[in-house]
């Protein structure tokens, strides 16, 4: 219905940035479109995003051939603090840009349009698709990618086992994924 991509020039911009060489080792890096990953070469974390994801992950070794329409850049790496660090950084740096920045693992952090969020999305599909207002809608989310959609819900729910600070947030925090939160978030407010 809607697609919203990181501008070209940003996209090469955040590439060369998080391309630096001492860098190479420690983040792996992602152009995300057309529910395709465009990588520059698998490897052990593209592996398990794609698993997780569900998606087509395709090599295509320089990045930039894929920039013109990247609907999201993924930067993944193992050591949590080094990407915490970066992920800080970024928002510092393109504190000004039409950039927004998440995190929805300790181990990667996804860079999309400002208006690219599930926030965004949830009030497009409400409102112009579906014709409802927020207070018609609840969302349920486990992370800092899905804050600014249980903002815009009327009800929003955190999942048990999100960060605290996602919790903070919500109206209503539901049991962890695994004790069936969903389902009870259901009850207690659609089956009601």
């Amino acid at each position: 219905h809607r697609h919203t991509p990181i501008s070209p020039d940003l996209a090469i911009d955040l590439l060369d940035y998080l391309e630096q060489p001492q860098w190479k080792e420690k983040i792996s890096l992602n152009f995300y479109m057309d529910d395709v990953l465009y990588v520059r070469q698998l490897n052990a974390e593209t592996e398990f995003y794609r698993q997780r994801s569900g998606i087509i992950a395709q090599a295509v070794g320089d990045l930039r051939k894929v920039a013109h329409k990247t609907t999201k850049i993924l930067a993944m790496g193992e050591d949590k603090q080094f990407i915490a660090e970066i992920w800080h950084h970024l928002q510092q740096r393109y504190q000004n840009q039409d950039l927004y920045f998440t995190q929805s693992s300790p181990t990667f952090f996804e860079v999309t349009h400002v208006e690219a969020t599930k926030g965004s999305a949830a009030q497009f599909l409400a409102e112009d698709i579906l014709g409802l207002q927020p207070q018609n809608v609840m969302a349920i989310g486990d992370n800092f990618n899905d804050v600014s959609m249980l903002t815009y819900a009327g009800v929003g729910v955190a999942m048990g086992n999100a960060p605290q600070a996602v919790k903070d947030q919500a109206d209503w925090v539901a049991p962890s994924v695994n004790l069936n939160g969903v389902a009870a978030a259901l009850e207690k407010f659609v089956l009601i």
